[in-house]
Parts: structure tokens; sequence; C-alpha cells
């Protein structure tokens, strides 16, 4: 069993023995070894369940070892987290002067001053060098503290022990999930498919899911499965561009160009790279197949069961990219050859244009307004319906609508359903902020609806009253239709922070815990203390990554950043723009929440970005610690503690510029965790009123704790505050395994 797979279960908040590590049986007393393993592994913040405890007294010491040079790496311990400033909450006072100063100083060549490492000179009487770990000037850090990770007074995660039986079953999990899986479960998905193979007799319902199968069934030599797993030509070209790109959704290649074209846009004219970037990414994109390829792909597209024109009328909306694929692919040659007659005619009717496309169809018939063959049409494809039902009930009215939508709402995936009633609040408001996240993209604004203003506020409160009925009905249908002989049920509280898993996907990759996007945390000391590492393993370079908080009042804003390393109830570590070799290194945001009450500020957004030219550098760790006791900054300013970390990400999209992590309320001290990407250099880039719009929109979202007191409701289940007394318990732990919570809801 690889090492990978304990990481799959570290996640969790499981421990996988191998079996390769187990040399005796289990006795009741614990060993010294393991005492000792424990005692450090609480030191990262981890603690034993007693099953586990026990179970660790039949490995070695060796692997006892090897699991806790593991927790060390997941828990970041192992990387450089030495900051700019020493004791960088009390400021240093230097000011924009100071730099120009130093620039005047190395311009002109002066001698007055001392010279640094990186061959600065710091002029006297402006950064007091003593007070840094490397260059004020050009942050470039020469010193490094070592992390003093002692036992604390936080909240331990409790590791539980995992069998190869349970890590099968996340597996299983994965593969059935009912909904798209976020960067963290396909993370996990390829590290199991690498190690187990594709289990025989599962059937995967998400697209994205059967990319990374088929990947795993051709390395194996499969192929002779491969085949099936193709439903539609679309298919086809997802697979190819997932293996030309790694990217699961169909991204068209002049959004992926045009993304890192702003990406490498710069605030100094003489290092844009923009027009550079753009013209290699165009290159980097253009598809080259060899022989053996091109027959394999033509195969499968020969194979398909669908009629030539149904394929035609799905290839449809991606016809530009498919004009590049077939000729990359010599489709046309082979198309000549015996037995690819069918894709012969694939071609001449694409080509041709011999279909007709039932969206155009839908659309003819709206603008006529003949709602009789509209409904018609839509209730031929009753998720193409859901997903229009909204607009559908603007133009010819919410009661029609609804009547021709109940007669195929059996035959609506649940997810369609749930999202209707999650939206609908936010859709039907004329002055609602409605947030769109496209394909490749940034999340942007995008106005209301402008059929809107015909309706009255009443007639608009009652279409979304109509959905939400519509929605909760069926899925209390859905319950009903399930026996329970239980009586009572335990609802953790938090549960009604937790959204469910349905149309935003996290693209970045968590690995110390899982959480949804939006997901609330509560606050239990008076400090919030980002952070972001970055740069390990990577040679020494200029990689300028920023960490900043935008603070926002009734009436203005402040922001705390590279820029301004103190604020009101802020303060920044100082600015780092070259990493060292191979260690990486850190920045940190200390929020002061009683000085920022005292102030009356509303919110406090944390952001991180890649000032460099590029996006943010791959396996930047960003995230937010917090403690009920006050937390430690050394002499050398290292400030980070495995134990009080409350939530962190691992960028792992090579397109994201800057991204938005969390939302602070001050008033409610609770944090939203989000996943908002953004372009621009700067913090001032990230706009307010996108953030509120997605807001909006993760609070419209059905929470788990709410879907289980129907199910209470439904099954006469009496709702008890024990869970020892409970016949039915739903905890946290529960709601961590976010793909068995998807089809415990959706199927």
């Amino acid at each position: 069993m690889k090492r990978e797979v304990l990481k799959v279960s570290l996640r969790k908040n499981g421990v996988v023995i191998p079996l390769e590590w187990m040399l005796q049986e289990s006795n009741d007393g614990i060993s010294e070894t393991t005492n000792v393993l424990h005692a450090n592994c609480v030191k990262l913040g981890y603690s034993f369940s007693e099953e586990l405890l026990h179970a660790m007294n039949a490995i070695s010491p060796k692997a006892k070892l090897e699991l806790f040079e593991l927790l060390k790496e997941i828990s970041g311990v192992t990387k450089n987290w030495t900051p700019l400033v020493k004791q960088w909450n009390v400021p240093t006072g230097e000011s924009k002067v100071d730099h120009l100063v130093t620039w005047f100083a190395n311009k002109f060549q002066s001698t007055r001053g001392t010279k640094l490492q990186c061959g600065h000179l710091i002029p006297e009487n402006t950064f007091p060098i003593e007070r840094y770990n490397g260059c004020p000037y050009c942050g470039t850090p020469f010193s490094f503290g070592d992390l003093d990770y002692s036992p604390s007074v936080n909240k331990l995660k409790v590791l539980n022990l995992w069998t190869e039986a349970d890590v099968k079953n996340e597996l299983n999990g994965l593969l059935t999930s009912p909904v798209a899986l976020d960067a963290s479960q396909v993370d996990s998905l390829k590290i199991l498919l690498s190690v187990y193979g594709v289990p025989s007799g599962i059937e995967i319902s998400m697209k994205e899911t059967v990319m990374l199968v088929l990947d795993t069934l051709i390395e194996n030599g499969r192929t002779e499965e491969v085949g099936k797993l193709f439903k539609t030509p679309n298919d086809v070209l997802r697979f190819l561009w997932y293996k030309n790109t790694g990217l699961l959704q169909l991204v068209d290649p002049k959004t992926i160009a045009n993304r890192m074209r702003k990406n490498a846009v710069h605030l100094n004219v003489l290092l844009d790279q923009s027009r550079e970037v753009k013209v290699k990414a165009i290159s980097d994109l253009k598809l080259k197949f060899s022989r053996g390829e091109c027959r394999q792909y033509a195969i499968w597209l020969s194979g398909l069961n669908m009629s030539v024109a149904d394929q035609c009328e799905i290839m449809h909306p991606k016809r530009g990219m498919w004009v590049r694929v077939i000729r990359a692919l010599r489709l046309a040659e082979y198309s000549q050859r015996p037995g690819f007659e069918k894709l012969a005619e694939l071609l001449d009717v694409f080509y041709n244009q011999k279909y007709e496309v039932w969206q155009g169809r839908v659309e003819e018939n709206k603008r006529t307004m003949n709602a009789g063959e509209t409904f018609r049409l839509l209730k031929q494809r009753p998720g193409l319906f859901a997903r229009s039902l909204f607009s559908s009930m603007l133009w010819f009215g919410p009661d029609v609508t609804i009547e021709h939508f109940k007669e195929v709402i059996d035959k609506i995936p649940a997810r369609l359903i749930f999202t209707l009633n999650m939206y609908a609040e936010v859709y039907f408001d004329k002055m609602a902020t409605r947030t769109v996240k496209p394909l490749g993209g940034v999340n942007k604004k995008i106005p209301v609806n402008q059929l809107l203003k015909l309706y009255s506020n009443e007639e608009l409160g009652r279409m979304k009253s109509l959905v939400e009925a519509l929605s909760l009905e069926t899925i209390k249908l859905k319950w009903q239709k399930e026996e329970n002989t239980n009586s009572t049920m335990f609802i953790d509280q938090g549960l009604f922070n937790v959204p469910i898993a349905i149309g935003d996907r996290g693209e970045h990759v968590q690995d110390v815990q899982g959480a949804l996007l939006g997901t609330k945390f509560k606050i239990e000391g008076d400090t919030v203390r980002l952070f972001m590492q970055w740069g390990k393993g990577l040679p020494a370079q200029h990689l300028d990554m920023d960490l900043s908080c935008n603070v926002f009042y009734s009436t203005r804003s402040e922001f705390c950043s590279y820029a301004q390393l103190v604020i009101t109830g802020c303060k920044h570590s100082g600015d780092i723009r070259s990493i060292p070799n191979r260690v990486g290194t850190a920045e940190y945001v200390n929020i002061d929440l009683n000085e920022l009450e005292k102030a009356h500020a509303k919110y406090v957004m944390f952001t991180c970005n890649a000032y460099s030219n590029g996006a943010l550098s791959p396996n930047l760790v960003v995230g937010w610690m917090n403690s009920k006791s006050p937390m430690k900054i050394s002499e050398s300013g290292v400030a980070y503690d495995p134990t009080a970390v409350q939530h962190q990400v691992r960028i792992n999209q090579s397109l994201t510029k800057g991204l938005v992590f969390g939302v602070l309320e001050v008033e409610k001290r609770e944090i939203t965790w989000l996943e908002m990407s953004f372009d621009g250099q700067l913090v001032q880039a990230a706009n307010l009123e996108n953030v509120m719009g997605l807001l909006s929109k993760l609070k419209a979202k059905l929470k788990l704790g709410t879907l289980l007191e129907i199910k209470a409701a439904v099954h006469n289940l009496t709702i008890v505050d024990d869970p020892e007394k409970a016949d039915e318990v739903y905890s946290l732990d529960w709601a961590k395994n976010t793909a068995e919570v998807s089809k415990f809801f959706l199927e």
C-alpha cells in the first residue's frame, strides 16, 4: 500500500495501517514508543482514538516514525515559516520615504550604510535592519528561525483506525458520487485508483469522474473497457482535452489563453509579458497526436451507439473545438478506411450541418410565444427544462410553467431539484447581486433578468414560493418512500452551517480537513492570524506572492498588504518578493477583533494573489489560525502553530491569479470559507460586491441540518440533544464524508 493512501485517510481523520507494517497482535498495554508517538502527534494537533492507540502497538518503531513524518508533512511543520520581520507584531516604522531614499542610494552608488547579502545598500537612518530577517528593500530573506511546536490548549483532531475496507469504501463513494468532485476528492480518487485500480460493477454518474476512470483503465491496459464508458462524442472530447490540459471540464482554448494573458499583465509596463504569454499558450494548446492515438480516438467515435444526428447536435455547442480536433486526429483520413463508415457519415452530417439543434427549436418557439410547442420540447429533456425553469416562468407565466414541469419532475436528478430550491430566492429578487463563474474564468457579477421588471415584488415572491414548495415536496417524497423504524435523531448544531455540496466545487486541495464552500467557522479567541507559505522545493528566485486583507466599514474600506503593513486592527509581517533556495517562505497578517469592533468594522476579506507574472505558485498553502489562548510569535517572527490552524487549502489550479479564501463577519465573529478567484496583482482587484453576491448564493443553499429536520419530520423522529440517546446520529464527522453525504440526500 502506497504512502499516499495514508494521506487520503488522514483527510478524513483516519489512519489506515498497511499490512506490511503489522508485526504482532495488538495487546492491552501501550508501549513506550507508542506513547512517545502520541505525545509528538499532540504537538501537531492530533490525538488517537483508543482503538488506534492499541493498534499502534502492533507496528514497528520504524513504521511509527514513517507515520509521524507524514503527519509533520501534512501539518506543514517541515516548511520554513520565517517571515521578513522579526517580532512583526511590533511595527518597524518603515515608510515610503525609506524605500525612496534607499532607491537613490543604490541608484547613485552611495557608500554610506550597510551592504546586505543581496547587494543592496541600506542607508543610515532608514530601515532598522536589525529588525529584519532579510533585505527590507528587495524582500529577500537571509536568515531563518526554527518552528517551535509544542503541546497547546487547542482542540485536537482525533484520528481513528481505518481498515483497508474503509479505504475501498471511500473509493467506491467517490466513484458513485452524484455530484461533481472537488479538487481534494479528485486528488484522493487519483491516488486510490492508482493503488486499487477500477472496481468492477461500479456505475459512475458524473462525466468528470468517468475521465479519471478512463485514464486508469488505459494505464492498466484495460482498453477494451474504455469504449463502453463513452456515451456521447463530447465524452471523447472531454477525455482528449483532459489528457492535453489536465482540466476535467471543457474549457475553450481561447478562454485558457486569455486567462493566462491576464495573469501575465503587470503594473510595470516594462515587466508586462501578456502578449508573449498568450502566444506561447496558444502554441502549447495546439493538438498533436501520434498515428496510434488518432486511430484509437477514431475507433471510440465509431463505436458510439447514438444516432449520427444526435451526435452532431451534441457536438454543435463545441463546434469550434471539434473542427480543431477532427483535423488534429486526421479523422477525415480514417473515415475513408473500411470499418469506419459510421465515422464518415458523422463527419459528412457535421460539416454540412444536416442536423437540427434542439435548443434552436426551443428558442424559436419561445420567441413566437408558442407555449405548447415550447413545453413539449422541454419535456423531452427534463434536465434542461429544470435549468430553464426560472426564465420560462418569467416568459410564459409561473402557473402554466409549473404545471408542465410537474409532469416530468420525477425524471429530474435530485441535485437539480435542490439547486432550484437554493437559487430561487436570489433569482426572483430585483435587487439581488448575482454572481457566476464561467468555465476557466473568475467570479463575475451579472445583471438580474430584465423580465423581473414586468412583475411586482408580491408576484415574484409567489414565484419563489411555488418553486420552494415544489422542491421541498419532492424532497419529502424521497424520505416517504423509505421505511424507518427509528424514533429519535441527533443533529449536531454545526450542521446548520454546512451547505449541501451542489453547484460550487473547490478548485484547491484541503490536506488537513475537508470543508464545503460556504462552511462557517466560529472564532474562539480575539485574534485571527492569516498565513501563507510558498516556494518549498523551488530554487531561489524572484517569486512574489502577496497575502492581504481588506477591512470594510459602512462608508469606507482599508487594506492591509505589502503597501500598508499596519492599519486599524491588522498587522502584516512584511513583503517577501524573492524566495530562498528550496525551503520556501511565509507571510502573516494578524487581525485583532476587539480593535475592529471598537472601530465598527463590518467585514474583513482574506485574499492572496500573485504579484509576479503568472498565477499563484503551485502548492502554495493559505489559511488562517484561531485559538482561545494567545498565539505566540518567536523572536525571529515565526508565528505558525499547527494546532491553531482552523482551515487551509493548497493551491492546485494553475490559472488562479488571485483568491478570496475567507470573509470574516466582525460582529458575528464568524468566518465563511470561500474560493472566489479574481484577476489582478493587488488586493484592490477583489470586488466586495462580487464577494457579497457569492455569499448570498451560498447562504441560499440548503444546509445539512435543515434537510435532516425535514427527514425527522417525515419519519416522525424526535430530535434529541444527546447523541448517546439517539437512534440516528448526524455529527460533524459524518458530514466530512462529502461523497457519502451527497448520496444520502441526492440518490
